[in-house]
């Protein structure tokens, strides 16, 4: 099975540096196969025989190795696909950015959704999928404004959700579709 590894918090602004090498190799060391890294900031694609419940047992203990936490999301290539196949047809729209929040299966969602829809949005659109937030912003002058600027870095979840830009989140699916 194909996996998706999404880190959180990683090689930004200097700090909690992870050299993606070394995770390629640490990950490579557990037997998974086809192991790719895209970009620097925690984005691990890989095949395992294990079912979720062991392989995320096993990365969590390479990541409990660093001196600091690192939050992660794993989903199988089926979950990332199914978001990208159900996204709404606003998401295909011109937006100033556009940002993918994954988080894990152990948050409670109800509450994050909760907390989002009572958010006053301006000039921005969100959807809610089984694992990710999709949310657009329509525009860089109003961005400042906009809930997800204003709003979401003080929620009391933001630090639980590792969020990738519509480009990643794309770039992501492509290697996912790609024979390694």
């Amino acid at each position: 099975m194909k996996y998706v590894l999404l880190l959180r918090g990683i090689n930004v602004g200097g700090r909690n540096k992870v050299s993606m090498a070394d995770l390629k190799d640490a990950i490579t060391g557990l037997g998974y196969e086809n192991v790719i890294t895209y970009i620097n900031t925690g984005n691990i694609i890989f095949n395992s025989i294990e079912n979720i419940g062991v392989v995320n047992d096993k990365i969590s203990q390479i990541l409990n190795s660093y001196p600091f936490k690192i939050n992660k999301v794993i989903l199988t290539k089926q979950e990332y696909i199914e978001e990208l196949k159900n996204l709404p047809s606003w998401w295909n729209n011109d937006f100033y950015r556009k940002d993918v929040l994954f988080y894990s299966e152990d948050i409670d969602f109800s509450s994050i959704k909760e907390r989002i829809n009572n958010m006053p949005l301006n000039e921005e659109n969100v959807y809610f999928g089984k694992r990710a937030i999709f949310w657009g912003k329509f525009n860089e002058k109003n961005y400042l404004k906009t809930a997800y600027h204003k709003y979401l870095i003080k929620e009391s979840f933001y630090k639980a959700v590792t969020i990738r830009n519509g480009r990643t989140f794309m770039k992501i699916a492509e290697l996912l579709d790609k024979e390694h």
